[in-house]
């Protein structure tokens, strides 16, 4: 089996992204499943879009394994999510690889302080804690980080 390819998002396959960030994020246990997330999050794929994300797949012979969003305008990571079936495989370390790639030497990301899987793993990807503080939207607590490329 080869390693999923990273790619840009199509149109057409935003409702599956939307279904990966959906089972991603359950997956985590901070929020129970609601009747209206799956309608929320495929809303939000073309809206985000729309409004600066560069958005990314990683497509493993045609099944979504993980969705990525950035703005490369303000260096912001907004989302990385991999389906439950493909977490702790390397992937992770291979979408903020490209993420690096693609964005200035420094990247923020903001991250839900009761996924401490995710915080944890991020931190040891050398990101640094800025702040933590709730979500505007949500009110969930969320950690705030950020990576500097080391100089040259």
């Amino acid at each position: 089996m080869s390693a999923p390819t990273i790619r840009p998002a199509r149109p057409d396959e935003y409702d599956a992204v939307a279904e990966v960030w959906m089972r991603s994020w359950l997956s985590v246990g901070i929020q129970p499943p609601n009747d209206h997330m799956l309608r929320d999050l495929q809303a939000r794929v073309p809206y985000e879009v729309d409004n600066g994300w560069s958005l990314y797949v990683a497509d493993d012979d045609g099944r979504i394994a993980a969705m990525l969003a950035f703005r490369q305008r303000d260096g912001y990571l907004d989302q990385l999510f991999i389906a439950p079936e493909y977490q702790s495989n390397g992937l992770g370390k291979r979408l903020l690889a490209f993420t690096r790639a693609h964005l200035n030497d420094e990247i923020w990301l903001r991250c839900a302080s009761g996924n401490e899987r995710a915080w944890r793993w991020y931190e040891r990807e050398g990101f640094v804690l800025e702040k933590e503080e709730p979500h505007p939207q949500s009110g969930l607590m969320f950690k705030y980080y950020r990576w500097k490329r080391p100089c040259r």
